[in-house]
């Protein structure tokens, strides 16, 4: 299911951001930001791939969805911490630790 709004753009069902923080909530706002990567990191497979993934979705109709995983996982390769804690530090012990 194509989410687009009056004006013509595409945007993704659930909404992801780069690990700047900047949000990327459309596919020209996706587009936008390979773009503007460095060289090195705009030849890698990763983005390459992602980047064929967008250009299927916004000028073929291709799966939207897929798109979106394609980037997320150009943006945070294997092994990359995607979530960030709120506390630095854990409060007590673990119960296991007693």
């Amino acid at each position: 299911m194509r989410c687009q709004s009056p004006d013509g753009t595409v945007s993704f069902r659930c909404r992801c951001s780069s690990p700047d923080g900047e949000p990327l909530v459309t596919l020209r706002d996706a587009g936008d930001y390979v773009t503007r990567l460095p060289k090195n990191e705009h030849d890698s497979a990763a983005w390459q791939t992602a980047m064929h993934g967008l250009n299927q979705a916004a000028e073929h109709d291709g799966p939207i969805e897929f798109t979106r995983l394609r980037i997320m996982q150009a943006l945070y390769p294997k092994g990359t911490p995607v979530y960030r804690y709120i506390d630095k530090a854990p409060v007590g012990k673990l119960v296991r630790e007693r």
